[in-house]
Formats: C-alpha cells, structure tokens, sequence
C-alpha cells in the first residue's frame, strides 16, 4: 500500500477504501489468527503490553543476573527434589553449580548473588529423605 492518500479525499474514506479493495483482493486470507478472538482484548489497558509480551516470548527477565540465578536455583533445587533418579539429581545439581560458580567468579551486576554451590551429597540425601516422604501417596 504504497499508494498516497489523494488531495480532497477524507482520510477515513480513503484507508476504508484501502482495506476493502485489499480485502477483494484476498489480501488478508490466510492470516494466522483469522476468525479467532483478539487475545487479551478484555485486559486493562497497559501501554507496555507489548514489551511485557515480547519478554514473556524470549524468556528474558527483568531481574538482575544475581537475583535471577538465585531464582533458578531454587528452581533447580525443588526439580532434584522431583527427581526420578538419583544420576538426575547430580545432573541438575552439577548444571546450577557450574552457574552459581561462574556468578560467583565475575563481579556483581546487581545485589551479590549470596549462593554457594550445593553440596551434591547433601542434596542426593535430602532427595532420598523427600522420595521416602512421598512413595506412600
């Protein structure tokens, strides 16, 4: 649509006439999302909507690196305590710790990370403890 908008014609006149003739066309055929319900249109509105989107989809946190690993590693503790597998629960726990040693190694981008490495016994023990807990349910 590369067309200008011509001298003497409404504005609304001429996009509307735009639309329709790109919509004769087949223009608009095919499009993802045709004939479905806008997401989100009953949502408050929030002028950031589609940052926060474009954040949710690429995973990025909005969290210092510190703040977030410490987040992580607590994700990672509860997942070994889920653990099917003993080998699981040194996977994981071998993953975090080469993260939380690399933090550790560089200076801070945010608040300290305040997180030592797991001790892999010690969480295989604590898995053991949990898996017991929980094989009667």
């Amino acid at each position: 649509m590369t067309e200008r908008k011509p001298p003497g014609v409404e504005f609304e006149t001429w996009v509307d006439k735009q639309i329709r003739e790109a919509t004769e066309r087949g223009e608009f055929d095919g499009l993802s999302g045709a004939g479905k319900p806008i997401p989100d249109i009953d949502r408050p509105r929030d002028d950031m909507w589609w940052v926060k989107k474009k954040l949710r989809e690429e995973n990025v946190s909005l969290l210092p690196p510190t703040l977030a690993l410490r987040k992580e590693a607590e994700e990672a503790h509860a997942e070994a305590m889920g653990a099917r597998t003993e080998a699981a629960v040194r996977r994981i726990v071998t993953e975090i710790n080469a993260k939380i040693t690399a933090m550790n190694a560089r200076p801070p981008a945010g608040p300290p990370l305040n997180r030592m490495p797991f001790d892999p016994e010690r969480v295989v023990t604590q898995w053991r403890e949990h898996r017991e807990g929980t094989e009667g349910e």
